[in-house]
C-alpha cells in the first residue's frame, strides 16, 4: 500500500470515534458517561506530565481528570467537569507500532480504560466492557 497520500485523522475525526465509543456503552454506564467531557489534544501538556512524573508525552495515550464516581460526595465542590483527555500523537504512534488493530479499536480501548477510572472499575469490569484481550 502506498501511504504517501494518507493523512492522519484530524482532532475532530478522533473525537468522533471517541464519542461513538462512548455512545455505544451499555446501560447502566451510558447515561453517566454522557456527562464526561472528551477532549483530544496532540500530546499531554507539561503540567500533566509533571503531575504524573512522566517525561515523554508520547507514552501517555489518555488521561482521566476528575473525581471517580466511587469517591464523589455531595460535599464536593466541582472544579469543572470530569474530562477524558485523548492524546492523538501517542495514540497514532501506538496504532502504528501495534499494526494489528484498527485505529477505532485503539481509540475505544483507550477511552474505556479512562472511563474505568471514572467509574472505579476493576480489571474484570474493564474486560467485560472492553474485550481487548480476546
Amino acid at each position: 500500500m502506498d501511504y504517501a497520500d494518507q493523512t492522519a485523522p484530524s482532532f475532530a475525526q478522533m473525537e468522533e470515534m471517541a464519542y461513538a465509543a462512548r455512545d455505544a456503552l451499555a446501560e447502566p454506564w451510558k447515561g453517566p458517561a454522557a456527562s464526561v467531557v472528551i477532549r483530544v489534544e496532540d500530546v499531554a501538556d507539561p503540567a500533566m506530565l509533571s503531575e504524573l512524573e512522566m517525561e515523554d508525552p508520547l507514552e501517555l495515550t489518555g488521561l482521566y481528570d476528575g473525581i471517580p464516581l466511587t469517591q464523589k460526595s455531595v460535599m464536593d465542590q466541582p472544579e469543572g467537569p470530569d474530562t477524558i483527555w485523548l492524546f492523538r500523537r501517542a495514540i497514532l504512534d501506538e496504532w502504528v507500532d501495534r499494526g494489528n488493530v484498527t485505529l477505532n479499536e485503539l481509540v475505544t480501548h483507550v477511552l474505556i480504560h479512562e472511563f474505568a477510572h471514572h467509574f472505579g472499575w476493576s480489571d474484570d469490569d474493564i474486560a467485560r466492557v472492553d474485550p481487548w484481550w480476546e
